[in-house]
């Protein structure tokens, strides 16, 4: 079974620094790309940034200079590191990565920005 579990969320106050980690079963992320994503209540799922087999990376506009994703491919992990936090970065984060042409996903870790 394939499966994803992010954990790291938390409360954290503006300016701080937080980061998250995907573990995965089932698949081995550096043949995959991995990608974060981000949701609030009521808009759609955002994009957070991509980590591809290769190890490269590409961020949005919010992200860059701010947000880095790595891999650990002895433990199959994938790390979101997010610095420089703002209160609008307070979301629910998901990683996703692919498993034969199916996008597969985790339940999310919180991560709330706040004073």
């Amino acid at each position: 079974q394939v499966q994803l579990v992010e954990s790291g969320g938390g409360l954290v106050q503006p300016g701080g620094s937080l980061r998250l980690s995907c573990a995965a079963s089932g698949v081995i992320f550096n043949f995959n790309p991995t990608s974060w994503y981000r949701q609030t209540p009521g808009k759609q799922r955002e994009w957070v940034g991509t980590l591809s087999s290769g190890g490269s990376t590409v961020f949005p506009d919010f992200a860059k200079g701010r947000f880095t994703i790595s891999r650990d491919n002895a433990k199959n992990l994938v790390y979101l590191q997010m610095n420089s936090l703002k209160p609008e970065d307070t979301a629910v984060y998901y990683c996703k990565t692919v498993h034969w042409g199916t996008d597969v996903w985790g339940q999310g870790t919180q991560v709330t920005v706040s004073s």
